[in-house]
């Protein structure tokens, strides 16, 4: 047959005209029964033949009377067939012949003496949608998994793709943009495919493809063909990793290109006016689904703020589990994709429908449960695997998602809908918790929104949620981790991470959900802690869990034990006095270990009390760790060389303990400063004063620690954003008041500002003035030339506060907590906010609770609780101010501060001893004494209250240090 075709029509086809084409001609007969893709012969005769129907395409135009002569309808079976069979033969011939055509498959039509050009050119003149067997080829293409082969020819032409003018439309290109708008619907009656060979598999699935072809991106804007291709993946979503072809290479798989490429062509669909819920729900379920296959993005700052928040031994990540890095043009695709825009117009097409308000008694309905739920499935993904710097702002800002998610979870919770949502949920397991996604969302983003809305906002305004609201929320997130952490605790383990292939994925696993919502949960509703203590809108007990008793408070202290785990990651679950209980067995326990009240000290400091602070630098700073544990006793001399009267069982410790702070801490030192409230944080121009100011920092972060360490109360308020250092902890715009009112009053203007502020003429540079010398100081690089408008004003109102909170004395803080660090455990301190570690300092800022002592106290040689010197004692202290009370105390105990807990906790306890045995004159003539180490007060038996009133006062203001023991 080849011969005779030869001799008929010539070995370049040189024997044939127009007509050649038509039904009545053999030529097509005899050329498509030979023709063999694989053949050298046949490759150049099929050319030839593409070459010729190219001549009479432009010399007559009329493709179909080429073919079908002038009476299509009685030929159409034959030329149909013809014309398919042809078709598929071109792209045969291209595919088998692609890498010796690689660098003419990108080529334009306007190059058409090339072979790759000519045979796509072909297929591209029969492809025409005016011609009426269109769908006839495309259908016997779908048959033969034509699809593939293009995949494969792209691939090919990718690798010489700079070889074409960006401005030309390649002939490829025009082909697929021909194909793609074959999608099954009328007036389109293609078949439908196998998911496996089609358009969306084979096609959608190339890197990079809008970049690739730029006129195909075009064309599915244009006619809108993104929305049937995301239905048409949507409805086999759940099968999908099985039919995406084999990865390009190991870092551009599959399925990552398909990811960039439906997120970066679905932006013109979600941008449309009409654009429908159903579309942008199918949208998020395949982004879901293909986000679930990829490695984690997100940035090292994030991943290093959540190992510090998880620790380092809570994720465990086996060698199967290691994920190769994705190709940074593609991550990049990817990241682009998923912008502020995006995110945007996501969202109000997912919640466009749905109700920010709603009756007390609506439940939510079908379609907002499937609205909400794959929003919030696209969304917990997204937050697990891109970074999250410019996605949470928009996400809180500028969508409804935080009033419209939250008004879903309080309708579900007051309705008790949440056992449906994950019934119509496919996401989760049917015996998940319906909660666990909206609350995964919901509390890092409104998290997010707490750290920069401000006080008015938050208080009075009540945005974006009202206090009663939050209250409800408490109660809510309350609950949830008390469920999550002791009713049934679920650990990520590796046993719980299905193959890639799984329905359900290692992000998606109703263990990763759980763990994530226990630690997003704990951060915000410790955030609302935080908010409730600035200024109460509801109890401290609702923060509380109901259940927590003694045997939890047992459990607590022993590692790996779900009460251990709760004080970890949620301890406002538990009662405050509980946690102070918890706090002081450990630190007596390790006391014990360390023989800290052992009878013969190890370290003797001889402090002249006029130079108390200087002595006890260099005396501390010389003690080891283990040192710095054990019991210290301290001999004072006074102001004449004079070593003091006492022998130091504990209460000269006190004593010295109180002194040393008061003296290191006082402003007039210069190491801290004061707030307009006087409350202390430290100087940020502590260098200008003290060469060794640094190693100050360090000796009173230990001195504070070694006071903590000896369950010793010391009168040192902190401002609330130092103590956050101490926990190592951000501080935010809400922490600035504390600091500069003024300077928080100024930016709150800004935020608010509605004009141009621009014209205000400020840049991203801040003045320090540290002793009347001025430092201008850049927020930026470059910040001195970048001016503050509308659009950036947001960041300048935080790098300020940035600046102020934590840039300024991030070293003095930094040298503070490594001394501090040194005797107190970082875990120990994380089961208190900053309000309670306040606390743990310094005892309630309240005065002596006189009954609460008078309740804890016992007496001994003749006195009683119903002596008529006891009766006038307590109601002499009873008449004292509370500056006389706190005298009193420190004279007595050596501190001027109670017990954490009160008097039931003093060891020993208060006990008040007859100071002598008869009552005459010198015996009344003598002051009362007292022993600090034991708590023992030495009480002559005054006859009046008057005498006892003077005798006492005189006393405890004499400050002749322990003379009077």
């Amino acid at each position: 047959m080849r011969e005779q075709f030869h001799d008929t029509y010539g070995e370049h086809c040189e024997k044939v005209d127009r007509h050649c084409f038509g039904p009545d001609s053999e030529f097509f007969h005899q050329l498509l029964f030979f023709y063999n893709a694989k053949h050298t012969g046949d490759f150049s005769v099929l050319v030839e033949a593409c070459r010729l129907l190219q001549q009479f395409v432009r010399d007559n135009g009329d493709v179909l009377s080429i073919f079908a002569g002038n009476d299509y309808l009685s030929n159409k079976a034959l030329v149909d067939y013809r014309v398919k069979k042809f078709a598929y033969a071109c792209i045969q011939t291209v595919y088998h012949n692609r890498n010796q055509l690689r660098n003419q498959l990108f080529a334009a039509p306007e190059n058409s003496s090339t072979p790759a050009t000519l045979l796509l050119d072909a297929i591209v003149f029969l492809l025409q949608p005016e011609l009426p067997w269109v769908c006839k080829i495309v259908g016997y293409f779908l048959e033969r998994n034509a699809y593939v082969l293009i995949r494969d020819i792209t691939l090919a032409g990718k690798e010489t793709e700079d070889s074409h003018p960006s401005s030309s439309v390649p002939s490829l290109e025009r082909l697929l943009s021909l194909l793609s708008s074959h999608v099954g619907e009328k007036p389109c009656c293609c078949p439908r495919v196998d998911p496996n060979w089609s358009f969306s598999s084979q096609i959608l699935t190339l890197p990079l493809l809008w970049q690739t072809f730029p006129y195909l991106k075009e064309v599915f804007a244009r006619r809108g063909l993104i929305g049937h291709y995301i239905h048409q993946m949507a409805s086999c979503v759940q099968h999908y990793a099985n039919v995406l072809p084999k990865d390009v290479t190991a870092d551009i798989p599959g399925y990552a290109c398909l990811l960039g490429n439906v997120l970066e062509i679905s932006r013109t669909a979600l941008s449309q006016p009409d654009c429908s819920s159903e579309l942008a729900v199918d949208l998020a379920s395949i982004t879901t689904f293909l986000l679930e296959l990829l490695p984690s993005m997100k940035s090292p700052l994030r991943d290093m703020e959540e190992s510090a928040a998880l620790g380092d031994d809570d994720v465990v990540v086996s060698d199967q589990e290691i994920e190769l890095p994705l190709n940074k043009n593609v991550e990049k695709q990817i990241c682009d994709a998923i912008d502020p825009r995006f995110l945007l117009q996501l969202a109000n097409a997912l919640f466009g429908q749905i109700s920010q308000v709603s009756g007390p008694y609506d439940g939510p309905d079908d379609k907002e449960v499937k609205a909400v739920g794959t929003a919030c499935a696209f969304l917990h993904v997204t937050f697990n695997t891109l970074p999250l710097e410019q996605i949470m702002t928009v996400l809180a800002y500028r969508t409804e998602l935080v009033p419209v998610l939250w008004n879903f979870i309080k309708k579900c919770h007051e309705n008790q809908k949440w056992s449906s949502f994950s019934e119509k949920l496919a996401y989760l397991s049917g015996d998940a918790p319906g909660w666990l996604l909206p609350l995964a969302v919901f509390c890092p983003v409104y998290k997010h929104m707490l750290t920069i809305i401000d006080n008015e906002e938050f208080y009075e305004q009540e945005k974006p949620l009202s206090l009663k609201d939050i209250r409800c929320l408490i109660i809510i997130l309350r609950q949830a981790l008390w469920q999550l952490l002791w009713v049934s605790p679920t650990a990520p383990s590796n046993s719980a991470k299905p193959a890639a292939t799984a329905h359900v994925t290692k992000k998606h696993t109703v263990e990763f959900i759980q763990y994530r919502v226990t630690i997003v949960a704990s951060e915000l509703l410790s955030q609302l802690q935080d908010w409730n203590n600035r200024r109460q809108f509801t109890p401290p007990s609702d923060f509380h869990a109901d259940a927590v008793n003694d045997y939890f408070i047992s459990q607590a202290v022993i590692e790996n034990t779900r009460a251990h785990d709760i004080l970890k990651q949620a301890p406002f679950l538990v009662p405050f006095t509980s946690r102070v209980k918890i706090f002081t067995s450990q630190l007596t326990a390790a006391r014990q270990r360390n023989g800290s009240h052992a009878v013969f000290a190890r370290n003797r400091f001889r402090i002249r009390r006029d130079h108390i602070l200087e002595d006890a630098f260099s005396q501390m700073s010389a003690l080891t760790e283990d040192d710095l544990r054990g019991s210290i006793r301290v001999s004072f001399v006074n102001e004449f060389g004079v070593e003091e009267a006492g022998i130091d069982g504990g209460g000269i410790f006190k004593d010295f303990m109180e002194n040393i702070t008061r003296a290191a801490f006082d402003v007039q030192y210069g190491l801290f400063k004061e707030t307009a409230d006087h409350l202390l944080y430290p100087n940020p121009g502590s260098g200008m004063i003290h060469e060794q100011h640094l190693q100050f920092f360090h000796f009173l972060g230990v001195l504070l620690a070694k006071a903590m360490f000896e369950g010793i109360l010391v009168d040192i308020p902190f401002a609330t954003f130092f103590l956050s250092k101490l926990k190592q902890k951000y501080n935010y715009l809400n922490d600035l008041p504390s600091l500069d009112p003024e300077l928080y009053r100024h930016l709150i203007f800004l935020k608010h500002f509605e004009g141009d502020i621009s014209e205000l003429e400020l840049y991203f540079v801040i003045i320090n003035n540290e002793y009347g010398e001025q430092t201008e100081e850049e927020l930026l690089p470059g910040g001195k030339n970048r001016r503050v408008t509308s659009e950036n004003v947001i960041t300048f109102i935080h790098l300020v506060a940035n600046h102020r909170l934590n840039f300024q004395i991030r070293q003095q803080s930094s040298h503070f907590l490594r001394g501090f660090q040194q005797l107190i455990q970082k875990e120990w301190i994380d089961m208190f906010n900053e309000h309670e570690f306040q606390l743990l300092i310094s005892g309630s800022l309240d005065g002596l609770d006189v009954d609460d002592l008078r309740t804890h106290t016992t007496y001994s040689s003749g006195y009683h609780k119903e002596h008529y010197v006891i009766e006038m004692f307590w109601e002499v202290i009873k008449s004292f101010s509370v500056v006389n009370q706190k005298k009193f105390l420190k004279f007595v105990t050596g501190c001027s501060r109670g017990p954490l807990l009160g008097f039931r906790y003093l060891e020993p306890c208060f006990c008040i001893q007859r100071a002598a045995g008869n009552a005459n004159e010198e015996a009344l003539d003598r002051l009362p004494t007292s022993a600090t180490c034991m708590n023992l007060l030495k009480l002559p038996p005054y006859r009046s209250k008057e005498q006892l009133a003077n005798k006492l006062m005189y006393a405890i203001n004499a400050d002749a240090g322990f003379d009077l023991s």
